[in-house]
C-alpha cells in the first residue's frame, strides 16, 4: 500500500459516533433509547488493490498497519484490529464478492470516551466494502453486522443502540429507538439557547467491559426469575414494576436493583421522548439528572469522575441536564447548556476537576448530525 500521501481512494465514509441522551444499558435489554449521531466522525478512505484476498489497513491515529488475508481471519491480540477483522468475518458470512482492499482511517473520536468509536469504526468499514464491492447490504443489515462482530471478536455484548445510531442519524434529529422491533421514529432536536456539551473525563477504568457483560448477565438471571410466574417473559422489556415486586424475595438484592434501574429507565425514555417533542427541555434535563443517579446507585457504573462532573453541574441554573454516558466506568458526560454560559463554564469546570483528580479534561459541543455516508472520489478504478 502506498504511503497514505500517495493514497487515491475509490470511496470516502464518513462514519459518526454518537451521544446517547438517555436509555443508559436499556438496549441489550429490548428496551427504548433516544441516540442521535454526531458531528464527530471517522473517516474511512477504501479502494480495491486488485488482490482476491489480501486487505491493507493503515490507522492514523495508531500509527499501525494491519494486513489480513481473507482465508484466514482469526482474532487478534491487538485489541483495535479485532473490530477490523470481526467487521471482515461477518460481510464474508454474507457475501462471496468481498475481495481484497486497500483502507486508511483517521478519526476525531477519543477511543474510551462513551463516543462509540468502535461502532462508527465498524458500521464506516461495513458501509463501506458494502459501497466499494456492491454487496447489496442494507442499512439494518449493516448495523446488524457490525453489533454481531463486537460481540464475537470484541467480546463485548452490546446491544445494538451504538451501531444503528451511527448508521441511521439524521441532522438536528434524535432517534426514539425501540431495540425490540428495531423500529424507530425521528424527533427534532430544537435546543433554541442551548447546546449540547459533552465532556470528557479522560479515564477509562478497566472494568468496563467486564463489568458491562456482567450487568447484562445479571438483567438475563433476572428475566430468568420473572420468567418462571409469567412464561411469557423474555428481556426486562416485558417486566413491569408490579411484576418485578412480586418477584422481589426471590432474587438477591443486586438483582432487583438492576432490574429495576432498567424498567424505570425505560419508563424515562418514553417520557423524555414526549418532552423533547413538546420543546419542555427542562423537564427533559431533570431525566437526564435522574437516570445518572440510576446509573450511580442501581446499575453501578459510573465512577468517581464521572459523579463528580455530573454534581458539579447540579447547582447552575443555565445547566439544565447532564449525565454519564456510555458502558461507564470512565467515558463522557453530556450536558444540555445556555449557549451564553459554556465559554466561562469551561474553564471552571476544567480547573475543579484538575485540582479534586488531577486529571486535565476536554470538553466540545457536538451537534445531532448525518449518519453514516460516503462520497465517490474523482478518480476511480474499474470494478
Amino acid at each position: 500500500m502506498d504511503k497514505e500521501n500517495n493514497f487515491n481512494p475509490e470511496i470516502i465514509v464518513a462514519s459518526p459516533g454518537r451521544i446517547n441522551f438517555i436509555g443508559g444499558h436499556t438496549d441489550y435489554n429490548n428496551g427504548f433509547v433516544l441516540p442521535a449521531a454526531i458531528d464527530k466522525k471517522i473517516k474511512l478512505e477504501l479502494r480495491k488493490n486488485g488482490t482476491v484476498n489480501i486487505c491493507n489497513v493503515h490507522s492514523q491515529n495508531y500509527n499501525k498497519f494491519l494486513t489480513v488475508d481473507l482465508n484466514e481471519i482469526k482474532p487478534s491480540r491487538e485489541g483495535w484490529e479485532n473490530y477490523i477483522l470481526g467487521v471482515l468475518k461477518q460481510l464474508l458470512h454474507r457475501s462471496d464478492r468481498v475481495k481484497g482492499f486497500d483502507c486508511v482511517i483517521s478519526s476525531e473520536l477519543a477511543i474510551g470516551s462513551g463516543l462509540s468509536s468502535s461502532a462508527a469504526l465498524e458500521c464506516g468499514l461495513a458501509y463501506g466494502i458494502n459501497e466499494l464491492f456492491d454487496l447489496d447490504l442494507s442499512r439494518l443489515e449493516i448495523a446488524k453486522l457490525s453489533r454481531d462482530a463486537e460481540h464475537e471478536y470484541v467480546g463485548t455484548k452490546c446491544g445494538i443502540m451504538d451501531q444503528y445510531a451511527s448508521v441511521f442519524g439524521e441532522k438536528n434529529k434524535v432517534l426514539f429507538l425501540d431495540c425490540l422491533s428495531l423500529e424507530y421514529r425521528l424527533i427534532p432536536m430544537e435546543l433554541t439557547d442551548y447546546k449540547v456539551l459533552i465532556i470528557n473525563t479522560n479515564v477509562e477504568h478497566n472494568l468496563s467491559t467486564s463489568n458491562y457483560n456482567t450487568r447484562r448477565e445479571q438483567c438475563e438471571e433476572g428475566v430468568k426469575i420473572v420468567s418462571k410466574k409469567y412464561n411469557s417473559v423474555s428481556s426486562l422489556r416485558g417486566v413491569t414494576l408490579k411484576m418485578l415486586d412480586e418477584v422481589k424475595e426471590l432474587m438477591s438484592p443486586i438483582i432487583f436493583q438492576r432490574c429495576l434501574y432498567v424498567i424505570e429507565e425505560n419508563e424515562r425514555v418514553q417520557r423524555a421522548a414526549e418532552y423533547l417533542k413538546n420543546h419542555d427541555l427542562k423537564k427533559f434535563g431533570q431525566l437526564l439528572y435522574q437516570c445518572h443517579e440510576g446509573l450511580r446507585s442501581q446499575y453501578e457504573v459510573s465512577c468517581d469522575e464521572l459523579d463528580f462532573l455530573v454534581d458539579f453541574s447540579k447547582d447552575k441554573e443555565f445547566i439544565i441536564g447532564s449525565r454519564m454516558m456510555g458502558g461507564g466506568f470512565g467515558g463522557c458526560t453530556v450536558n444540555i447548556i445556555h449557549k451564553d454560559f459554556i465559554d466561562n463554564y469551561i474553564p471552571e469546570i476544567t480547573k475543579a476537576y484538575e485540582d479534586s483528580f488531577n486529571i486535565k479534561l476536554d470538553a466540545f459541543q457536538v451537534k445531532p448530525s448525518k449518519g453514516t455516508s460516503h462520497q465517490v472520489h474523482a478518480i476511480q478504478t474499474k470494478k
